[in-house]
Protein backbone atom coordinates (compact mmCIF):
# COMPACT_ATOMS: atom_id res chain seq x y z
CA UNK A 1 0.00 0.00 0.00
CA UNK A 2 2.07 3.18 -1.26
CA UNK A 3 1.58 6.70 -0.16
CA UNK A 4 -0.36 8.59 -1.96
CA UNK A 5 -0.36 12.38 -2.71
CA UNK A 6 -2.86 15.10 -3.91
CA UNK A 7 -2.06 18.82 -5.06
CA UNK A 8 -4.86 20.38 -6.00
CA UNK A 9 -4.97 24.43 -7.09
CA UNK A 10 -8.45 26.80 -7.46
CA UNK A 11 -10.73 23.72 -7.48
CA UNK A 12 -14.32 24.52 -5.34
CA UNK A 13 -14.12 23.67 -1.75
CA UNK A 14 -15.75 20.53 -1.74
CA UNK A 15 -12.42 19.52 -3.59
CA UNK A 16 -10.88 19.94 -0.34
CA UNK A 17 -14.43 19.01 1.69
CA UNK A 18 -14.06 15.47 0.17
CA UNK A 19 -10.35 14.63 0.35
CA UNK A 20 -10.07 15.97 3.98
CA UNK A 21 -11.99 13.48 4.63
CA UNK A 22 -9.89 10.20 3.22
CA UNK A 23 -6.77 11.76 3.84
CA UNK A 24 -4.63 13.86 5.65
CA UNK A 25 -4.44 17.83 4.79
CA UNK A 26 -0.56 18.27 5.70
CA UNK A 27 -0.65 21.82 3.95
CA UNK A 28 -2.92 24.19 2.42
CA UNK A 29 -4.24 22.00 -0.88
CA UNK A 30 -1.80 19.35 -0.04
CA UNK A 31 -3.47 15.87 1.10
CA UNK A 32 -1.58 12.61 1.98
CA UNK A 33 -2.31 9.45 2.81
CA UNK A 34 0.72 6.76 3.77
CA UNK A 35 -0.96 3.54 3.04
CA UNK A 36 -3.85 4.08 0.31
CA UNK A 37 -4.85 0.98 -1.35
CA UNK A 38 -5.23 1.10 -5.03
CA UNK A 39 -8.81 1.00 -5.18
CA UNK A 40 -9.52 3.34 -2.59
CA UNK A 41 -6.96 5.67 -4.83
CA UNK A 42 -8.82 4.47 -7.87
CA UNK A 43 -12.57 5.73 -6.43
CA UNK A 44 -10.81 8.58 -4.82
CA UNK A 45 -9.52 9.36 -8.58
CA UNK A 46 -12.91 8.64 -9.64
CA UNK A 47 -14.76 10.83 -7.57
CA UNK A 48 -12.42 13.96 -8.65
CA UNK A 49 -12.53 13.23 -12.05
CA UNK A 50 -16.51 13.05 -12.37
CA UNK A 51 -16.48 16.59 -10.32
CA UNK A 52 -14.15 18.22 -11.97
CA UNK A 53 -15.90 17.25 -15.39
CA UNK A 54 -18.72 19.23 -14.20
CA UNK A 55 -16.50 22.01 -13.30
CA UNK A 56 -13.54 21.96 -15.06
CA UNK A 57 -11.54 24.69 -12.93
CA UNK A 58 -8.56 24.55 -11.35
CA UNK A 59 -5.87 21.16 -11.74
CA UNK A 60 -5.73 18.49 -9.12
CA UNK A 61 -2.48 15.86 -9.46
CA UNK A 62 -2.03 12.75 -7.85
CA UNK A 63 1.32 11.17 -7.23
CA UNK A 64 1.63 7.35 -6.04
CA UNK A 65 4.79 4.64 -5.67
CA UNK A 66 3.91 2.51 -8.85
CA UNK A 67 7.36 0.49 -9.80
CA UNK A 68 5.58 -0.01 -13.48
CA UNK A 69 5.66 3.32 -14.35
CA UNK A 70 8.48 6.11 -15.49
CA UNK A 71 10.99 6.54 -12.24
CA UNK A 72 8.79 4.05 -10.49
CA UNK A 73 6.44 7.17 -10.09
CA UNK A 74 2.34 6.83 -11.20
CA UNK A 75 0.86 10.45 -12.07
CA UNK A 76 -2.65 11.54 -13.13
CA UNK A 77 -3.77 15.19 -13.58
CA UNK A 78 -6.93 16.74 -13.97
CA UNK A 79 -6.73 20.56 -15.40
CA UNK A 80 -4.24 22.63 -16.91
CA UNK A 81 -0.99 21.90 -17.68
CA UNK A 82 -0.61 18.23 -18.03
CA UNK A 83 2.34 17.03 -17.54
CA UNK A 84 4.12 13.32 -18.29
CA UNK A 85 7.51 11.76 -17.00
CA UNK A 86 10.18 11.81 -19.51
CA UNK A 87 14.03 10.14 -19.00
CA UNK A 88 16.82 12.85 -20.08
CA UNK A 89 20.46 12.03 -19.83
CA UNK A 90 19.52 8.92 -17.04
CA UNK A 91 17.53 11.82 -14.96
CA UNK A 92 13.71 11.74 -14.51
CA UNK A 93 12.21 15.37 -15.35
CA UNK A 94 8.58 16.71 -15.73
CA UNK A 95 7.79 18.54 -18.81
CA UNK A 96 4.47 20.16 -19.78
CA UNK A 97 2.93 17.65 -22.36
CA UNK A 98 2.65 19.14 -25.78
CA UNK A 99 -0.74 19.90 -27.36
CA UNK A 100 -1.84 18.90 -30.57
CA UNK A 101 -4.10 21.21 -32.54
CA UNK A 102 -6.74 19.97 -35.35
CA UNK A 103 -6.76 22.68 -38.19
Amino acid sequence: MPLAVIVTRDVADRFRGFLASVMLEIAPTVFVSPRMTKGVRERTWKVLTDWHDSEPRGSIVMVWRDNNETGGVGLAHLGEPPKELIELDGMWVARARRQVQVL
